[in-house]
């Protein structure tokens, strides 16, 4: 759910939709939209009534291997039954973008199983293929996991060259929030390699963009980030601000402040009392 409905008004509207007969006059691509609401709803076997339900109305094989698709990840098949569905989907007719979900899923999952050149390799099918039907997000999703798996790699060249892509697409997207991630990613990778400046820098960007946004998770994770850098230099009064304005914003919000944040204030609290003891 995006926010805009609460998963009371949610629930009401799947059951409007679905009972009784009411689902024989949804299609497939509707069904699989829904089939994902009743996931988050906590309800699968509605989810798998729906997925079925798509597989069996689909009107062509496009339609047909997005149902399997969904269908599979619910069962939770195995890598290699995705591989093939995704070798399977390039041969249908406006099949691409399918196959090029279908290998970021294989990525994902290699990387789940710390495969990281597996991960990388259908990671990059799945970024080619991308680039084939212009899908500017999917290229985004595509650079971020390149990113993620260059960095596990510990090569951190190209980790650079990914994230600098991603920051460019995200300008080009005019997607502030995408902006927001990228930035802070890169500033990890360029504190990874010891340029501190520089990731200060982008660290920065993304916190002045998340607060212009009210976006708490960006300016968490930039405040963090900035901490840390500030702890490196062992300037531990800019690290102990960085994470009280963090703790503010939260408050401000009218949310809870992040158990690890006010973790990481007591023991910055606790070591500078300490280290004042001893002087």
């Amino acid at each position: 759910m995006n926010g805009e409905v609460s998963p009371e008004q949610a629930r009401k509207i799947l059951d409007m939709l679905t009972e009784g007969g009411a689902m024989d006059d949804i299609n497939t691509p509707l069904a699989l939209h829904l089939s994902s609401l009743a996931i988050e709803l906590e309800d699968p076997e509605l989810a798998e009534r729906l997925l079925l339900h798509g597989k069996n109305n689909a009107t062509d094989d496009l339609e047909r291997g997005w149902a399997n698709f969904e269908k599979m990840k619910f069962d939770d098949k195995t890598i290699d039954s995705f591989a093939e569905l995704g070798a399977n989907a390039e041969l249908i007719e406006g099949g691409t973008g399918l196959a090029a979900a279908v290998s970021h899923h294989v990525a994902l999952l290699h990387l789940s199983q710390e495969e990281y050149e597996e991960a990388q390799t259908f990671a990059s099918r799945s970024l080619r293929l991308r680039e084939k039907i212009d899908d500017l997000s999917g290229i985004s999703y595509g650079l971020a996991l390149l990113e993620t798996c260059s960095k596990r790699l510990e090569d951190f060249d190209n980790a650079l060259v990914h994230g600098t892509r991603r920051i460019e697409l995200a300008m080009q997207m005019k997607d502030e929030e995408a902006q927001i991630e990228a930035m802070a990613d890169l500033a990890h990778t360029q504190a990874t390699i010891g340029n501190f400046a520089a990731a200060k820098d982008l660290y920065e960007q993304s916190l002045n963009l998340s607060v212009e946004l009210e976006d708490l998770s960006g300016q968490l994770v930039a405040r963090w980030g900035l901490a840390d850098l500030a702890e490196i230099a062992e300037d531990y009064e800019t690290a102990m601000l960085q994470l009280s304005d963090c703790l503010h914003s939260f408050l401000n919000a009218g949310l809870p402040t992040p158990l690890a944040v006010r973790q990481r204030i007591e023991d910055l609290a606790n070591f500078n009392e300490t280290g004042s003891t001893e002087n």
